[in-house]
């Protein structure tokens, strides 16, 4: 299904029931921009808001099930749209508790990743691949995102690939470091628990100010735009940021931890 038949749906349900734009997003808890960039096509919408203005347009569950048909021919289904959303980004936050952020990856620990516990079969390990690296580009643009980055130090410590690999991420980091729209903080171990131990999440600002949030869980990403999600999860970045290292402690400390200088 194209997406401009969802668009299409979505007008046609909000004037079946005499709704305009901005009452739409008043019911739903959206911004008018939000509501008009979508119907626009400029925005991609996500099953949260299909959700709620199912509900408040008395559609039955329609939108929802139309978006998610839509889904099920792109793949891998939920994460196309938000690499749409880190290459419209001018700013990119991420916190990655477990493993180095996808963006800052090479590729032989990319493939690492993919290839453990034999889940995928190897063209699929391949595609996989394939479709981090070209995420990558985003930093290679003329004018990318500011992005910063906060891992987990035992991320690093984690010995991904084997040592030989893991040195060649380690001085990944580094050199990703130097890029002047690059920062990046990692968090100590002896912080004890924080804010992120549930999972590692990524937060998109765009050049408009909205923000489009991307969640980690074991199954799959989840893509939301939820005004009280992100607000919670702008208070996370910050506390969190708050207890990272600063950048050249942070990089101090990735220079320990490579095998060979």
């Amino acid at each position: 299904m194209d997406i401009e038949v969802w668009i299409r749906a979505l007008k046609a349900a909000r004037a079946g029931a005499d709704v305009s734009q901005e009452a739409l997003a008043a019911t739903i808890r959206w911004s008018p921009s939000t509501v008009a960039a979508i119907e626009t096509g400029r925005r991609r919408p996500t099953m949260e808001f299909a959700a709620a203005a199912d509900q408040a347009l008395g559609t039955g569950g329609l939108l929802a099930s139309l978006l998610k048909e839509h889904d099920s021919d792109r793949s891998p289904s939920w994460f196309l749209p938000w690499q749409g959303y880190e290459d419209q980004a001018v700013l990119l936050r991420n916190v990655e508790p477990c493993a180095v952020p996808g963006l800052l990856q090479t590729e032989e620990y990319a493939r690492a990743i993919f290839e453990a516990g034999r889940l995928y079969s190897k063209d699929r390990v391949e595609e996989l691949l394939a479709l981090r690296m070209a995420r990558q580009k985003v930093l290679e643009k003329g004018d990318p995102p500011e992005c910063v980055f906060i891992v987990d130090e035992s991320a690093l410590q984690r010995s991904i690939g084997g040592p030989r690999v893991m040195n060649g991420q380690l001085a990944r980091l580094l050199d990703a470091a130097e890029h002047p729209r690059v920062r990046l903080h990692v968090l100590p171990l002896d912080i004890g628990a924080h804010l992120s131990l549930g999972g590692g999440f990524a937060i998109a600002e765009l050049s408009d100010g909205e923000h489009m949030l991307c969640l980690d869980n074991p199954a799959r990403g989840q893509i939301a735009d939820h005004p009280e999600w992100i607000r919670v999860m702008l208070r996370k970045w910050e506390i969190l940021l708050g207890e990272a290292l600063p950048e050249r402690a942070s990089l101090d400390l990735i220079h320990k931890l490579k095998v060979t200088p």
